[in-house]
């Protein structure tokens, strides 16, 4: 077996730029994300069944399906049922962005009904609204409980945005794909492909393990 690294210094800047894209792709994703999880947690405690009920609905149908479904089925069947064209970029970034929301609103429900309920029912003797006490009060202790979760989420997410490559969004997975069938090198492209994964994504990694030495489990 004779091997040819030269060819992955050659197609450095593609491989680059699609780093680049897969890291735009878990930025986006992760600010849609956040706020959809909010949305979605305060949703599931809400006292009505008709905010419940939907809401449940939709982060159990988003856990139980794999991603790659989900990618599939937003750029196939939305167009081809609906109606709705996507590029691939914006079929991606639906698709991850529902499937994260869903697993973040868990992670924030969780946050907040870690509460002690008595913090807002002293929020509401001060004169402050419901929604008042939750902003202020709960949101953000349970932000700040949370956090270590949603840094995991975070290194997990940075590499599930490899399963857009399937649709041909040009991440960093795809564009390593593209070059292993042009040139045949397929043990250095993929090698390259991991080893550039690793190398932005252990500092996340030991990142999220200082925060989780920090915050996790402290009042």
């Amino acid at each position: 077996m004779t091997l040819d690294w030269s060819v992955v210094w050659t197609h450095r800047w593609a491989l680059l730029e699609g780093a680049g894209m897969t890291i735009v792709l878990t930025v986006l994703t992760m600010a849609i994300a956040v706020p959809g999880g909010i949305l979605l947690a305060a949703m599931r405690l809400a006292p009505t069944r008709l905010l419940r009920w939907p809401a449940a609905a939709f982060v159990e149908f988003f856990r139980c399906t794999p991603l790659v479904i989900q990618v599939y089925w937003a750029f196939y069947v939305l167009p081809a049922e609906f109606g709705m064209q996507l590029s691939g970029f914006a079929t991606g970034l639906l698709a991850l962005s529902l499937n994260v929301s869903a697993f973040n609103s868990e992670t924030f429900r969780a946050g907040i009904a870690s509460i002690r309920r008595g913090q807002g029912d002293a929020g509401l003797a001060m004169g402050m609204s419901k929604l008042q006490v939750f902003r202020i009060v709960i949101l953000p202790q349970a932000v700040k409980r949370v956090l270590p979760v949603l840094a995991t989420t975070w290194v997990a997410l940075f590499k599930d945005t490899s399963l857009v490559s399937v649709i041909a969004v040009s991440d960093l997975a795809y564009t390593a794909m593209q070059l292993r069938s042009k040139t045949f090198r397929i043990l250095e492209f993929l090698t390259a492909m991991a080893l550039l994964y690793w190398a932005m994504g252990y500092p996340q990694a030991k990142l999220t393990d200082w925060i989780h030495r920090r915050m996790a489990g402290k009042e």
